[in-house]
């Protein structure tokens, strides 16, 4: 395996993970990279480290260029197990000291047992020879250690985190990829890892204000060196939490009561001139699903009642949602149930605290629903249609 010249004495040597189908319950159908940089001057320095059961993989592209035994410094931007993992096996074969945040040296040993750490602080620089590396710290971005590291004479940003993809290719830049899988899985990424921290980020993006930034090396997926104006605009948009004219509506079903009602809502919707997206929680990934609410103004759930609670699935997706704090949406509830009611209200009870607002009334039905129900949820449709294209 060789290593990718991405610049002047700057080379990807990270690993391909070609059949990874999850992380942390994010489904990732097109697999992930986990990227690594070998920077070639008077001192070697390597900018984060692999999974560990990919550092083979890894090693045998730094061999290409040279002997690990000559890395002088290892730079970790972030402490979580697909980026460090691999550093105690790293640090054996190199013997050089890991670079990390005030956090990263409180938590690498935490996770990973002893390593010979050396602290940076926020805004200092290490000199290689003929480049500079300047740290600085971007919090709960989207872990308390993480930060990026900037190579000042040829402007890349080693961004950890930030604009990644779960994207598996043999390609290493955006202007090599399918554009619309590319955006997809960025969008996806937001959704699924970045969106609590739109202010974390608003804030990184004020430590980066005013730096030349020709290339933006990412620690997932592709590099961007073609569309970084693209991708920033749409981080700018995403971090605050700014949505299109359009709805998801999220739902399960028993006996199909629940369906129905979803497909009645979905028409009103649409007969009001929005787009809907519509999911069944069980056949659906939940991170596609928050890929959806993404750019969704309302967020629609629906829910049979079963065991006097919510449906399982459902319960699944909103737990899921919670914790990824969606702002600047609405929502709405409803669903079926036969000898006892129940779920509706224990969805409400869950979404309370999501983040969503929940103007409407709940809206359930007993079994099967008649044409009046069908007509009061194409209204509750036409009246979520009116909400989103009001403001």
């Amino acid at each position: 395996m060789e290593a990718v010249r991405i610049a002047e004495n700057v080379y990807w040597v990270g690993a391909i993970d070609w059949n990874g189908r999850n992380f942390h319950g994010y489904d990732t159908p097109r697999g992930s990279s986990y990227n690594a940089y070998l920077i070639v001057d008077d001192k070697i320095a390597l900018i984060d480290a692999v999974k560990a059961p990919f550092v083979s993989q890894m090693m045998e592209r730094v061999r290409s260029i040279v002997d690990p035994k000559d890395i002088d410094v290892i730079i970790s931007n972030h402490s979580e197990n697909d980026h460090s993992s691999g550093l105690p096996m790293l640090q054996e074969l190199t013997d050089a000291p890991i670079y990390a945040s005030r956090k990263g040296i409180e938590h690498l040993p935490l996770n990973y047992g002893p390593l010979q750490l050396t602290k940076v602080n926020d805004g200092q620089e290490l000199n290689l020879g003929k480049y500079n590396l300047k740290f600085m710290e971007t919090p709960m971005l989207h872990w308390p250690d993480s930060m990026f590291t900037y190579l000042k004479e040829l402007g890349i940003l080693f961004c950890m985190d930030g604009f990644g993809q779960h994207f598996a290719s043999s390609k290493r830049f955006d202007d090599e990829v399918d554009q619309g899988a590319l955006y997809e899985e960025a969008a996806k990424y937001y959704a699924n890892i970045l969106m609590p921290f739109g202010q974390p980020y608003a804030s990184a993006m004020e430590k980066v204000k005013g730096l030349d930034i020709k290339m933006l090396a990412t620690a997932h997926g592709v590099i961007w060196r073609t569309d970084i104006h693209g991708i920033l605009r749409l981080y700018d948009k995403w971090s605050k939490h700014q949505t299109e004219q359009k709805a998801v509506l999220v739902f399960d079903t028993m006996w199909g009561s629940t369906e129905k009602m979803a497909m009645a809502i979905a028409e009103g919707i649409t007969a009001g001139g929005v787009t809907v997206r519509i999911c069944k929680a069980s056949a659906t990934p939940r991170s596609v699903i928050m890929r959806e609410i993404l750019d969704s103004k309302a967020v629609v759930l629906g829910t049979p009642t079963l065991n006097l609670g919510m449906f399982p699935s459902m319960a699944d997706v909103v737990v899921y949602m919670k914790g990824l704090k969606p702002r600047g949406r609405f929502g709405a509830c409803f669903g079926a149930y036969g000898w006892s009611a129940g779920g509706v209200k224990a969805l409400r009870e869950l979404v309370t605290g999501s983040g969503l607002e929940l103007p409407f009334e709940d809206l359930e039905v007993r079994f099967n629903p008649t044409e009046a129900d069908l007509k009061r949820c194409h209204d509750l449709g036409l009246s979520i249609a009116k909400k989103i294209i009001m403001g």
